[in-house]
Parts: structure tokens; sequence; C-alpha cells
């Protein structure tokens, strides 16, 4: 009998600590090391629309041509392989104003994985970025949200922040599929600061870009201003 419970209790035990480390990995909060944001703290009107993955061949200028339409710059979360697939589209999104963040040459989730291997997925994006263009600072997004020891580690020996978001619509499958909703799901939560995460680069988020103007007129209609994630950290240092 007290076999059992000993086993029952490690089993527990064991639980309890994949369950630790699992809301840890996905945390948009806290991270072991270096500084992640998943919002600025500001009073001023300010909004970051972020878009992950791509370029793309076939939506990068669409999405590029929306955003001048309404003077919006955004920051792109691009990764090194799509980047390197499709250079001009990288060029694109630069010449036009917009922030290029990296966003992981493969998109894997790096969780257990080696520091050659995190080195090896954010520097050669790195250069990618550069080579489209790119001369300030590069921020980085986790493929999925999902860091634990390694990533940010790297990240912080490098002394480069985590950029997350607050805003992700698109986690609900039932808004994902209505752009009517989604813009709606947007413009009533968002808050001075947000950070919006989409994904429009690619055939099977057409709601996601249908959405967008809706979100732009929406937030523009109550006096918020989009700029890029560097340009909302910036609004710290002036408050």
């Amino acid at each position: 009998m007290q076999r059992r419970t000993a086993a029952v209790t490690t089993v527990s035990l064991f639980l309890l600590l994949l369950l630790g480390l699992y809301q840890l990995a996905s945390s948009r909060q806290y991270q072991l090391f270096g500084e992640l944001i998943a919002r600025v703290e500001t009073e001023q009107p300010l909004i970051a629309l972020t878009f992950d993955d791509g370029p793309s061949e076939r939506y990068t200028a669409e999405v590029v041509e929306l955003l001048a339409r309404y003077q919006v710059p955004a920051t792109f979360f691009v990764t090194g392989h799509e980047l390197a697939r499709y250079p001009e589209q990288g060029r694109l999104l630069v010449q036009a104003g917009h922030q290029l963040g990296n966003h992981s040459y493969t998109h894997k989730r790096m969780l257990l994985v080696s520091p050659a291997t995190v080195a090896s997925e954010v520097e050669r994006t790195d250069q990618q970025i550069r080579q489209a263009g790119f001369t300030d600072e590069i921020l980085f997004r986790p493929p999925y949200g999902k860091k634990l020891f390694t990533l940010p580690w790297y990240l912080s020996q490098q002394q480069r922040k985590t950029i997350m978001w607050d805003l992700e619509p698109e986690s609900e499958p039932k808004l994902a599929a209505d752009p009517q909703a989604l813009a709606a799901a947007v413009i009533a939560n968002a808050r001075p600061g947000s950070i919006i995460l989409l994904h429009v680069m690619y055939q099977s988020r057409q709601s996601s870009r249908e959405a967008l103007p809706l979100i732009i007129e929406g937030l523009q209609a109550k006096g918020y201003r989009f700029v890029t994630v560097s340009e909302l950290l910036q609004s710290r240092n002036l408050q």
C-alpha cells in the first residue's frame, strides 16, 4: 500500500511538473531570462499591429497596399525561410516603412533545443532581414509563442526583447472564421499599448485579411494611432 501511494505521489508530482513547464513555455507574461513584452503600459492611445509568418508571394503586396491606404505602419515577424524564398517581398515591406521582426528561420517550436539550434534559427533570420534592407533593432517573437529555457537565455545574452501580444482574436475558431466578429473583438478589447497579433500571409487567412480594414477603421474611430512595436516601446520613455 505504501509503495502504491509513493508511486501515485511520484506520478502526480511529475504531472504537476509537466503542467508547470507547459504553462511557463506558453506564458505571455513571464519567462526565466530577459525582457518579455506582451503589452506596453502607456497613457497614449497607441496600438501596434503585428503580423506573423511570411512574407508570401501572393499576399504581401495586397497587405502593403491596404496599410498604405490607411497610412498604418505595422510590424511583420517574418520567418527566415520565407524571406529567403521571397526576398523581393521582404524588400517591399521595408521600402513601405514597416518594421521587420524575427520569427525564427523554420518556425519550429524552440523548447527543448540546443543553444546551437537557437542561434542558427535566430541568426540566419537576422541575416535575411538585414539583406532585405531593414537596419533598426530586430525584435524577436517565438514561433507559436513557445519558449522555455534555451531561447530566453540566448536572447537575454544578446540583450534582445521577446515580443508577445495581448490580443489574438484568431485563437477563437468562431472569431477566426468571421471577419466582422474578429474585428469587433479587437475593437472592443484593445487598450492603449496593446499589441495585436494577426496572420494574413496565406490563403487560409482570408477572414483576417477582410477584417483588417474593419479593425483599422474601428480603432482609428476610437482615437487610436497605429505605430510599430519599436515605436510603442519608445512611448514608455515619453510619459
